[in-house]
């Protein structure tokens, strides 16, 4: 009989949305490999899903190649992890070059060398990928630009590649502020504790990747 598993390739998996998004769909029966920088959270997060973790910096290329080989069938590519990049948000008259260029990677980078790897599985399945973006890829935010600006050119990769690949689906997510360690450092916790649950917004994320929309940006709040 043939495998009718759905597999899905998640980075960031470890915490914040990234892994309220694996629960959904461990939940929904997915088959998943899960990666982050952190070996003990991610090692915890797999066992909880029976997952399988592959612990690792998505910048390094001979990691992308393993992910890449861990799932030669796959049917969904979420490129969640991501950079804040220097803290406090500084202004960009003063926005460190160095710093600059290493959150492109993370950011931008990181993301297409993924989307070039597991294109061939993509195809095949006609599968998806969602790229994680934000609303300060859009919006004029103090301090915000730098972030900002690796996030706007992440939108700007989905919507080529959503033009370039007609038979996979693209969809640059806008998940909305969340309660997570990554808002918590920028806004201080007390600020980041009145957003929204990441649970709530992978609710959301999961029924956009099971009702299959047209290729797009999305807005999850």
């Amino acid at each position: 009989m043939p495998n009718t598993t759905n597999t899905a390739l998640i980075t960031g998996a470890s915490r914040g949305l990234g892994l309220a998004l694996a629960r959904s769909l461990a939940a929904a029966g997915w088959n998943l490999v899960l990666t982050a920088r952190g070996a003990a959270e991610l090692e915890r997060v797999a066992a909880e899903l029976g997952a399988t973790a592959l612990p690792g910096d998505v910048t390094d290329p001979e990691h992308v190649r393993r992910l890449a080989r861990a799932a030669p069938e796959l049917n969904l590519l979420v490129n969640n992890a991501g950079d804040l990049g220097v803290t406090p948000l500084p202004p960009l008259a003063g926005y460190p070059l160095e710093a600059f260029r290493v959150l492109l990677e993370t950011n931008v980078t990181a993301p297409l060398a993924l989307i070039q790897a597991t294109l061939p599985a993509l195809r095949a399945a006609g599968g998806s990928v969602v790229n994680v973006t934000s609303d300060a890829a859009t919006g004029a935010y103090e301090g915000w630009g730098g972030y900002g600006a690796t996030k706007a050119a992440l939108e700007q990769l989905s919507n080529v590649l959503a033009a370039e690949e007609p038979d996979v689906r693209v969809w640059w997510v806008d998940p909305g502020e969340m309660n997570t360690r990554m808002l918590a450092d920028a806004v201080g916790r007390e600020e980041a504790a009145g957003a929204a649950d990441p649970a709530k917004v992978a609710a959301a994320l999961s029924g956009l990747v099971g009702s299959r929309p047209a290729s797009g940006r999305v807005s999850l709040q």
